[in-house]
């Protein structure tokens, strides 16, 4: 067992302020954050975060080619953590070395957007799946390996010049693992108080993991949780399913379909966390299964790249795009190849973004940014115009 030491520092007010834009009508501001000295700052607006995988530089999409004036966070993903709890980039050429936008790696090429986009916060995210993770449960059973963590992952935000930090731990999976986890991120606090530095951690949206996080002891210690309202169907399962749906059907067909956004706000609420804290996840890609047209059917296999397909190319040629209101999802169907294909769409993330307005919470975030269309299909700038109302 941890002891829990509560350390000082102030509570931050997750609520953001951006000036009014010179015209409210246009779609595409030139930052939708930028400061000012108006009265308008005092315009309480959501956040509006997304992911930025580092592999996506091969793939030629550097920091400058996004589109960053509805963003207020950039995840930088991923940092690796060693055995020994050291907090290390998981691409060090990429990160750092590599000629990025006129600057050495990606990390600088995110800060020096910075003067364009003042109230950008620029976050190292640590983990991620498989690898991203392996470490974590062996390094939380250490207090000194924690120190470490702690110590190389202030270093590494003193050295880029970075905002914060974002713990993506996938997933603690037992009640050991999940006191470990709240004692990490008290000792990450400790490295790097508030307000001057943002503290997140990513949460998987069941119950099923949740329930091993004290969240109401854990959210003394971060700024936001992002809550990643995605996966809940996949090649794991035998049959079919929606990813991302908001609301659980009247009548779950399986315990996978009875997970929802809903849900997980629903649960993480009545652990009395605040409800500004919360951010839900969105995802900018599509699932697909192969030889299916609809949820609850057998598939024969997936189609895409590991089973996804980026939302910049979805619907699929030849398919049709369906929209559930009901539940608040949609898919595509019937199209050359990916069968059934399971992704949110502007209509899905309009309505998401209403609930969390609705519902309070901080805000939403997006994995990842490279994968968006632009324009009115965008589903960041769908996300950032619904909230704010524009």
């Amino acid at each position: 067992m941890y002891s829990f030491m509560t350390p000082s520092f102030s509570a931050p007010n997750n609520v953001w302020s951006a000036p009014a834009l010179n015209n409210p009508s246009s779609t595409t501001p030139p930052s939708a954050f930028a400061s000012s000295s108006s009265a308008a700052l005092d315009i309480p607006i959501y956040a509006n975060a997304a992911y930025y995988p580092n592999w996506r530089i091969y793939k030629k999409q550097a920091p400058s080619s996004l589109r960053l004036g509805f963003v207020s966070h950039v995840f930088y993903a991923f940092a690796w953590v060693k055995e020994d709890g050291t907090v290390y980039l998981s691409d060090e050429w990429a990160d750092s070395q590599m000629p990025v936008d006129g600057t050495e790696g990606c990390l600088r090429a995110f800060i020096q957007l910075k003067q364009q986009y003042p109230q950008l916060k620029v976050i190292l995210s640590i983990g991620g799946s498989g690898k991203g993770s392996e470490n974590f449960a062996k390094v939380a059973t250490s207090p000194a390996a924690v120190a470490n963590f702690a110590y190389s992952a202030r270093a590494l935000v003193d050295q880029f010049g970075l905002d914060g930090i974002d713990v993506d731990w996938e997933h603690p999976s037992d009640i050991q693992q999940g006191e470990g986890f709240v004692y990490l991120l008290s000792q990450l606090r400790n490295a790097l108080p508030s307000p001057r530095y943002t503290v997140t951690c990513a949460l998987p949206a069941g119950e099923w993991a949740l329930k091993y996080i004290n969240l109401t002891v854990a959210q003394q210690y971060v700024d936001l949780f992002m809550i990643m309202c995605y996966d809940f169907s996949g090649p794991w399962l035998d049959r079919t399913g929606h990813q991302s749906q908001l609301y659980t059907p009247s009548d779950p067909y399986s315990a996978a379909a009875a997970v929802s956004c809903q849900s997980a706000v629903t649960y993480i609420l009545s652990q009395n966390v605040q409800s500004n804290k919360i951010l839900m996840g969105i995802p900018v890609y599509g699932r697909s299964f192969v030889g299916a047209d609809n949820v609850n059917e057998l598939y024969s296999g997936t189609d895409g790249d590991d089973g996804v397909f980026d939302y910049c190319d979805l619907p699929r040629p030849g398919a049709k795009e369906i929209y559930d209101e009901s539940i608040g999802a949609a898919y595509c169907t019937g199209g050359s190849d990916g069968g059934f294909v399971s992704y949110d769409t502007p209509q899905t993330v309009e309505q998401k973004a209403k609930f969390v307005t609705h519902t309070r919470l901080g805000g939403l975030f997006y994995w990842h940014i490279t994968a968006d269309k632009r324009g009115v299909n965008s589903l960041l700038e769908t996300g950032y115009n619904t909230l704010h109302d524009l």
